[in-house]
Order: C-alpha cells, then structure tokens, then sequence
C-alpha cells in the first residue's frame, strides 16, 4: 500500500503551524493513492512536538530525536529522513526555509522527483498524482507529475488549511539516527543568531501588520501600537526592507516569507505582485493607500483611501478602545 509521510517541523519543543498544512495536504494525498500518511519529527527535545504531532490524525509519528540534531544543517539532517522517506510513495513538507532547504537534500540522495511550493493537488491523471504549482510570482500556473517511485514536494502553507487536531493520539516510534558519510561527516552546527522579539512570528500569527515604502521613517512608530492592539506580527514589502525602514527578516512576498493570516492590515504598501505572492491568500486583507489604482485593493476585502499618516493614530486609538 502507498502511504505518505509528512516532515514535521518544531521549534522551541513545539509543533510549526505550517506542519499543520502540510498534513492537510498529506490527508488529500493518501486518499488519492489508498493509503495512510505518517508524521516524522527530526532534531532534539521533541517531546512536546510530538504529543502534538500524535493528535493530528495520522498513523502514527516518527521521532528521530539526538542531541547531534539541537541545530538544523540539511547534510546532518538528509541522512535519517532519507532513510524513513524511501520506504514512502510521498514525501511532503510545507515550503518553509526548512522545507525548501530540505527536501531537495532528501531529493537529490534518492535520486527522486522534486516538486516545490503546491497549491493544489488535482485528480490523478493515469494513475499518478497531479500537482498544481505557480510560477513567475504566481502569474501563471503549472500542472505536473513525478515518475519517480518516491515522490518529494513541499506545500505552500497558505494554499492549503491547517489542519486541527483530534481526540484520539497516534502511536509514538523512535527511530534511529543516521550519521552523515563523506564530505557531511565534517559539517557541523556552529550557531543560530536568531532575531528575539516579542510578537508572533509572521508565519505563524493570526494577525499580521505590514507595511510598505510609504511609510518612510515611520514605519515603526505607525504600525507597532496597532500590531500591539492585536498581539499581532509586523510584515513588510521588499522595498521598505531595502530602504532600511525595518529588518530584513520582516519580508512578506516572493522572495520573502508566505503567509495566511486570519487578518492582514497592509499599509502603505501597493500590492505589487511579488508581495501579493506572499499574503492574498490571507483570510480577511485590510488596505490603506492613498492611491485608489493601487494593486492592493484588487485583493482587499476593506479599503480605504486616505493619507496614511493621518489616519493610522485615530484608527489605532478607536480600535484600542474597542477592545477593551
């Protein structure tokens, strides 16, 4: 029987919220093939993760849990998932920086197909899966399948929904580290010099402020008292990143990070299509432009047309209110 695993993903001992897409993903496919799909857990400290994991409805969860593994590198990693993921007809992940990284490693040391970023999985065609796929920013789109025995894909995360987790709890297995050979052998984890703050991270907030160029020097001082009504992540478009108005790693769009927020404020930001990449699947858009012809309000379920730094204080202020 063809069955399909999912590489989870966990930070900080829990379960990402962009794992639970990828089982949403994961469930379609093994009903297509007839089968069942796994979970797999790979790093250090994973037992909160995977009691998380074993609620997700799928037949039972993996670890692969050693201190070798406290840091993420693809080579350290690929050799234990490579040698779960043969025995599997699909491999998936959710098109994070983990799983983008990853799975081509796995790919490549299977000799098997690689699809990235999923949107969509269509019927079979002759028997084998059919996956939909963007190209050029999401201007178009692609139809493919993977003739390999061993299928690898990562899914983007705001296309399919996250997946809630049930009553009953899946068995828990341990599995067996396997150590890099070669050239791998020599690489080690050194450090991760990760960015702190307080707020959510932006793939994985309900709400999500974002902000463009045309909040200049402002950026911080217009969206963080409304991010702070809201517990919400600040996001940002490539040019306000560029501009140095905030930190790189705020960037939400093509060659930034994907989300889906419940609720997207997108501020003085135009919609240019390699930001709309990133955030039109979110599930309520929010525009502020004084522009009318901006892009953004072809995606904004409320817009309003108006001079940002005028309205941003009384908007921020009335919507404090409210929620007290």
């Amino acid at each position: 029987m063809a069955n399909v695993l999912v590489i989870a993903e966990a930070g900080d001992g829990k379960l990402k919220k962009t794992t639970h897409s990828a089982v949403t993903f994961a469930k379609q496919a093994a009903e297509q093939i007839g089968g069942s799909y796994t979970l797999l857990l790979i790093g250090a400290g994973l037992d909160g993760a995977a009691d998380e994991a074993s609620k997700l409805g799928a037949d039972k969860v993996l670890v692969a849990d050693d201190g070798s593994l406290a840091g993420y590198v693809a080579e350290l990693y690929t050799p234990t998932v490579a040698a779960v993921a043969k025995d599997y007809a699909v491999v998936c992940a959710a098109a994070s920086a983990f799983g983008k990284d990853l799975l081509p490693h796995v790919a490549g040391k299977l000799d098997a197909g690689y699809a990235a970023d999923i949107t969509e999985l269509l019927a079979q065609e002759g028997g084998k899966l059919t996956y939909k796929r963007p190209m050029f920013a999401g201007n178009a789109f692609g139809v493919c399948q993977i003739s390999s025995d061993v299928e690898i894909v990562t899914v983007r995360q705001s296309a399919f929904a996250a997946a809630e987790p049930g009553g009953d709890s899946a068995p828990i297995e341990k599995v067996d580290v396997v150590g890099p050979g070669g050239g791998a052998a020599r690489i080690e984890f050194v450090s991760y010099d990760q960015v702190k703050s307080e707020r959510p991270e932006l793939t994985e907030a309900d709400v999500v402020v974002s902000g463009g160029r045309g909040l200049k020097a402002k950026f911080h001082e217009l969206l963080d008292p409304l991010a702070d009504v809201f517990g919400a992540a600040i996001g940002a478009t490539r040019a306000a990143c560029d501009a140095g108005y905030c930190a790189p790693d705020l960037q939400v769009g093509q060659t930034g990070k994907i989300d889906a927020p419940e609720l997207y404020f997108a501020i003085g930001l135009s919609g240019a299509i390699q930001h709309l990449a990133g955030m039109k699947s979110s599930k309520v858009i929010v525009a502020i432009n004084k522009d009318e012809e901006a892009p953004i309000f072809s995606v904004a379920d409320y817009g309003l047309v108006a001079d940002l730094f005028k309205v941003m204080p009384e908007m921020t202020e009335k919507l404090k209110a409210a929620k007290q």
